[in-house]
């Protein structure tokens, strides 16, 4: 049990930087007997002898310096405390929990996220990156404020705005063998070489939940599932195999030739649609505003 006020360490610090018992006094408008008892107080709370009083002006014990500075601690974090009440009664969320699906750019988030950092917000952020279904569950599971998201349905529950389109191209090295054909490549062909995924941080690829995400899977029984798209297009680089690797990752390279989009008729180019989430019945805080405002801004949306 603390027995200590912080009224009574802010007079000893009163005391320390006025010089006297009296300077205290006049600095905290109180009287001296009040900063005294105070004092006495805060000795017999301690059981500490905080001042040598056998001079001609009360002077600080070495025990007495050591509870001033920690004291001072204790009130720096206080006022820490106070001003984030303060922030708090000011709408700023304690927490901000945004699940961002990981094929898009993360530029335009960070640079919101720097934002809110900027404006000097007590909010706490939280930036979870997953993939498909993961997103999903971070959202409806554990109640994330907000999500950039794939495979959503209109939803009276929820707040739902579109976000510039993500493209993605079927790569491959340009040495890989299936540039090498001389022809179009099928299925057949596609199924006798390594695919590359990412696998769907929600639902385990093959589990039956994943089945309906699987259109970009292109059936290869050699299938090496990585975690996320950087390190599968890293694999794409290295020969590993073929895969879908969004455009704002590998437009360089896709125009330097080291990587090729493969002849597949069915289509080497898909588009996604991303969408910002939110749910319906939830005010946005400050913090989330900003957020918001600072994402659109740096997507180019109204």
């Amino acid at each position: 049990m603390i027995r200590f006020t912080l009224d009574q360490i802010e007079v000893l610090d009163a005391i320390d930087r006025g010089g006297s018992f009296a300077a205290a006094a006049r600095a905290l408008r109180r009287s001296t007997p009040a900063v005294s008892y105070a004092v006495k107080a805060l000795e017999e709370a301690l059981e500490v002898e905080l001042f040598d009083r056998s001079g001609h002006r009360a002077s600080l014990t070495p025990a007495g310096q050591q509870v001033l500075d920690e004291g001072r601690r204790v009130l720096d974090r206080a006022r820490d405390l106070d001003r984030l009440g303060q922030r708090l009664r000011e709408e700023w969320e304690p927490q901000l929990e945004i699940a961002v699906d990981g094929v898009l750019p993360m530029q335009p988030v960070l640079r919101a996220v720097r934002r809110l950092t900027e404006a000097g917000a007590p909010t706490r952020i939280r930036v979870r990156v997953e993939y498909l279904s993961g997103v999903h569950r971070c959202f409806f599971e554990e109640q994330a404020d907000l999500a950039l998201a794939l495979d959503l349905r209109e939803d009276p529950t929820l707040r739902l705005r579109p976000l510039p389109p993500v493209e993605l191209l079927l790569l491959a090295h340009h040495a890989h063998p299936l540039l090498h054909l001389g022809r179009p490549v099928d299925r057949a062909d596609l199924a006798e070489h390594v695919e590359l995924v990412v696998a769907d941080s929600g639902v385990p690829p093959g589990a039956p939940g994943a089945s309906q995400r699987r259109r970009l899977w292109l059936g290869s029984p050699h299938l090496f599932a990585v975690g996320d798209f950087h390190t599968k297009l890293q694999a794409v680089r290295e020969g590993v195999g073929f895969g879908w690797i969004p455009s704002h990752l590998c437009g360089e390279l896709v125009e330097a030739r080291e990587l090729v989009p493969l002849p597949f008729p069915e289509g080497a180019r898909h588009v996604m649609e991303p969408r910002l989430v939110e749910w319906a019945g939830r005010r946005r805080g400050r913090g989330a505003r900003l957020f918001v405002g600072a994402l659109l801004h740096e997507l180019g949306l109204p």
